[in-house]
Parts: structure tokens; sequence; C-alpha cells
């Protein structure tokens, strides 16, 4: 059979691949995209989606058990384990379907099947009727990453969950141990300790949330003791025991030495791997440093025609990163100028309770990388909204160049923080200094005052605090 010829092939379809796919479509191109699971990714229908539905489920009955302290009456108040996590999945399979139906409609041509590299500008599809060979002078590899596997730590579905297993919980654990506090870790944590389990949290690094600021690391920690969660700081899981059926004694190890704790359920979330096995890049030469494809700033592999986005690029592993990317990436190939991404303008967002969201430097590294700051801070304990919401405990956090007024870093914790760190990402777009923010004008009373009031604070002009 002839190979089939095509302008750019895109291996993987999820939030970078089917992006760059109908970018490219757009701009065009006759576009393939490769898929060998799910249209959507990982994040779609297994990552970013089902666990923000699931976290909106553990937000309403948290609230509902506070139902007195707004003047209502909830009896019997419960919930469903089954129930809630079949939302999640409609949810997720809602979305998943949506992608199908946007690559149709930009006429990409979708071909489910694994991918592999047999050549320069080649690519062989293994699908269940056979093999195909598709051609193309680019390729963008958006293959994604997968959940680290620690040896001993590894999951099995009964006692220790991944991610995919947590996602779909055969039983609601009374005793949790969640192995790191990353995004991932924290979240589900914070799901499954606001329906009531007993959660103990371990990580490896001298506090949870490790690369957010560090005030704002603090702040959250004091808020995930409040609601019961326990914390465990500079501790590495040695080993866990298993007796299927009854549960886990995981072997602990800090600065003191070691000691054991009975759990029913670990979740292992220790970060992730690239899946850059089995794609042929070896043959090709494409340098991988730590499972990860060493990429430019345009995201080439050096390899000419060949690109990776997303994920299997590196740091940092954020769905709206690899979009943008594979955006790029096709205005690249269809002989477009695009600025590339930096790194430092990609927001984090972290959807526990409370929220936790930044952009840019923190204050560390801002004063790391020679920069004297300005400083500002705001506790929503001054935003009339925040207070009416009855979610009072969080606060804003800017960093400015003292110099030249850059808007270098900015971190939250939170209620809906997640939704008001975009403000400042435009801002930093804009290339803004503390003079824009200050002059302009935030909506009363919105949590995003908090936000005007905490640019306020680095310069000494803070009005409610």
């Amino acid at each position: 059979m002839a190979a089939k010829p095509f302008d750019m092939i895109v291996i993987g379809a999820g939030p970078g691949g089917y992006v760059a796919a109908i970018r490219g479509a757009q701009l065009g191109l006759n576009v393939a995209v490769v898929e060998r699971e799910h249209l959507g990714g990982i994040c779609l229908n297994w990552g970013c989606i089902p666990t923000k539905a699931l976290l909106r489920s553990a937000e309403v009955f948290h609230l509902m058990q506070r139902a007195k302290e707004f003047g209502l009456k909830a009896e019997a108040i419960g919930y469903d384990l089954g129930e809630v996590v079949k939302r999640s999945r409609g949810v997720a399979k809602q979305l998943a379907s949506g992608v199908g139906h946007l690559l149709k409609k930009n006429k990409v041509t979708v071909i489910m099947g694994e991918a592999r590299l047999t050549g320069p500008g080649t690519v062989t599809v293994k699908t269940d009727k056979g093999s195909e060979e598709l051609t193309s002078k680019a390729i963008v590899l958006a293959t994604g990453a997968r959940a680290r596997a620690l040896p001993g730590l590894e999951a099995d579905g009964d006692l220790v969950w991944s991610y995919k297993h947590a996602l779909q919980p055969v039983r609601m654990p009374k005793k949790l141990l969640v192995i790191g506090s990353g995004a991932i870790g924290i979240e589900f944590a914070s799901f499954f300790n606001t329906l009531g389990a007993d959660t103990t949290v371990v990580e490896v690094m001298d506090r949870v949330l490790p690369v957010e600021d560090e005030e704002i690391s603090s702040f959250a920690k004091k808020q995930f003791l409040k609601s019961g969660m326990k914390i465990l700081e500079k501790t590495t899981v040695k080993k866990l025991d298993r007796t299927p059926g009854k549960g886990v004694v995981a072997h602990l190890e800090d600065a003191k030495g070691t000691t054991t704790m009975e759990f029913d359920t670990v979740i292992s979330a220790v970060g992730i791997v690239g899946n850059v096995e089995n794609l042929g890049l070896e043959g090709l030469g494409v340098k991988i440093d730590r499972t990860h494809v060493v990429v430019d700033a345009f995201c080439r592999t050096g390899v000419p025609g060949l690109y990776a986005i997303g994920d299997i690029a590196g740091p940092p592993w954020l769905a709206h990163k690899a979009s943008h990317e594979g955006v790029m990436v096709a205005e690249l190939v269809a002989g477009g100028h695009p600025h590339p991404i930096k790194p430092n303008s990609v927001p984090g967002c972290t959807y526990c309770a409370p929220q936790v969201a930044s952009v840019g430097l923190t204050e560390a590294k801002a004063k790391a990388a020679g920069h004297e700051v300005k400083v500002g801070r705001f506790p929503f304990i001054g935003n009339g909204k925040a207070i009416a919401l009855g979610e009072p405990e969080g606060m804003i956090k800017t960093v400015f160049d003292a110099k030249t007024g850059e808007l270098l870093g900015a971190h939250m914790v939170g209620p809906e923080v997640t939704e008001l760190i975009q403000g400042y990402v435009i801002g930093r777009t804009l290339e803004t200094t503390e003079a824009e923010l200050i002059e302009t004008i935030f909506p009363h009373p919105t949590l995003s005052e908090s936000m005007h009031e905490a640019v306020l604070a680095a310069y000494g002009r803070a009005i409610h605090y």
C-alpha cells in the first residue's frame, strides 16, 4: 500500500496534539493526527477535567455541611461515591467526544493506532486493520507522559492506586496515604479528606506544594492541617508492605529515623515520565534527557522537521502550555513567525481546598536572579466579597522589580484564585508595570479587588489593610 502524504502529522491527540492539528488545518495544512487511546489525551480523560469534576462534588459536600453558617438547613447530608465518580466520567466523556467533533469539523484525518517513526519523515501506524504508512516533512510528537512508578511503590489498583485508580475508586479510603504533594497528590488528598478519609500526605521536599512561593505553601499547609489532613515533610516512603484484604504498612524515613504507619489505601503521586518509548526516536538521533525529548524554544528536536510539544518536551507539565506550543509549532510549519513560549509566563493552578495559583518568579527566585524587589501582600479577610462568600482565608502576593516596576510574579491561595490569576498573566504578556495596574479600576465587590490591593501594598498604598 502506498504511503499517504500529509503536510503535518501529529502523534498524540491530547491538549497539545489536537490543538496543533486544528491550528494546522486552519492554516490550510493537510493534517493527520494519530492517537492510540483516547481523543483528548490524559488531560480530558484521566487528568485535568475529571479531577475538577470530583473536586466540585467535594466542594458542594463541604458547603452543605456548612449550611447553618449561611442560615440554611440541610439534614442527613451524605454522598454516593459511585454517583460522584459517574458524574466525573460523564463530564470527561462529553469533552472527549467534543474533541472528535472539532477535528472532524476542521477536516483533520484521525487515525486510531500506535505510531512509530520508521525513517526521516515517515510514520508507520499499527491499527486494528493492520498497518499504514504516512509521510510528511513536519512531524509533531505530542505523546504526553504517564505516572512515575518508584520501585516498591508501584500501583496495583487494590491497595496502592495511581491517579487512574483514584479517579475510579473501588472504595472510599478510611485511612489514606498520599505520596507526593505536587498538584496531583494534593488535589486527591483534598478530595478524599473532604469526603472524610483520614488523610496523611508525605513530601520528600521541605514543604508541600514545593514549586510554589514559600509563603503560599506555608499558608496552604495551615489550611490543610485545619481541615484535618496530616502533613509529613522531608519524609521518604522507603517501603510498602502489602497485605491483600487488610492494608499497607508504610515504612517512612525522616531526619529522626524510620517509623511505620498503617493505611488501607495509598495513592502514589511522585511525578511523571515522558512517553518516549517505542517511537523510533533513538534511530533518528533524537536527544532524550530523563525521559523527556530535548527541544529548543520553538520545540524543534534538532532532527529536521521533527518537533516535540507538551509533557514529552519537559516542564512545566501543564495542558495549557502544551496547547500553546501546539499552536506555535503549527504556525511555524505553515511558514509563520510565532513568538516562542516564555516558561515564566505559564500560569500554574492547583484545585485543592484552598485553591493555589501562580505565575512568574517566586520572591526567592526573583532575588536569586538579581532583582531588587518590592513585595505586596493582601489577605482575603480584607475583601468584602470573600467575607460574603464565607471564604475569607487566603492571600495574594505580588513581586515587582523595584527599579523598573515590572511584575515579576504573582502568587495566590484562597477562593477561586485559579480564575483570578489570569489577570496577572495578561498583565505580564502586555509587559505592564505597577503604574498601569494601580490605575486599573477593579469592580466592587469582587475577589479581584484583592489583586489591586496586593499591587498597592507593594508600593505602600494599600487602602483596606
